[in-house]
């Protein structure tokens, strides 16, 4: 019940709250070139985009989308893989190794766009940048999908109708411009205690028990 009415109060806050700027993303009907909708930067954002550019001409961005967030999914599983693909001393045979056992998530990856990404970065001892390109990647196609990303902060795991209300009243709101998707990103940090931070555009929603005792603890100083 308090996660539902801290949801209530934080998707009030945020459909009533006009924007001036906002990380939303053009529509993903008007994506028909093959140049990535954004512009990333860094070695990991300059191999996802060329991926996107490599899926886009051959009109797989979807299958390679679904492989891309196997492998995010397989490095969630397993912190240790990032430090493993990493190491300086990796052989040659350890990183086929590596790309064999990787290749066995991306089922999707029928042209085989991501294991040529794979072989290519296992050539230029870049493997440990791969879990970078993978949420890179992602990032990409949240702009070529027309995504609006509502990150939702708990200290806990929240249960569907906690998300679904929150998702039903923002996506009314003037966050969401027309033809654009609102995508949830459930977050959970122990550390905020209790309650909700909302966070869409350039706004965040703190409702969370940590910064009230935070808030309070001031007023305690400052009375004293």
């Amino acid at each position: 019940m308090l996660a539902a009415r801290t949801a209530a109060r934080a998707a009030q806050r945020a459909s009533s709250h006009t924007p001036t700027t906002i990380r939303a993303y053009a529509q993903a009907a008007a994506q028909t070139s093959t140049k990535p909708p954004i512009a990333l930067f860094g070695i990991d954002g300059t191999y996802a985009s060329a991926l996107y550019t490599a899926a886009a001409k051959s009109a797989v961005l979807e299958p390679t989308a679904k492989s891309m967030e196997t492998l995010a999914q397989v490095f969630k599983r397993d912190p240790k893989l990032h430090t493993v693909l990493e190491a300086p001393t990796l052989s040659l045979e350890d990183k086929n190794k590596v790309i064999a056992e990787l290749e066995k998530h991306i089922s999707a990856d029928k042209e085989g766009i991501v294991k040529n990404l794979l072989t290519t970065l296992a050539e230029n001892n870049r493997l440990g940048a791969l879990d970078a390109v993978c949420a890179n990647f992602a990032q990409l196609m949240s702009a070529y999908r027309g995504e609006v990303e509502l990150i939702v902060t708990s200290a806990a795991p929240l249960d569907n109708r906690v998300i679904r209300q929150l998702e039903n009243v923002i996506s009314k709101s003037q966050y969401i411009g027309q033809g654009q998707k609102l995508k949830v990103v459930p977050k959970v940090n122990p550390d905020i205690r209790g309650g909700l931070i909302v966070e869409i555009g350039d706004r965040t929603i703190d409702l969370s028990v940590s910064a009230k005792m935070s808030k309070m603890n001031k007023l305690l100083r400052d009375q004293l």
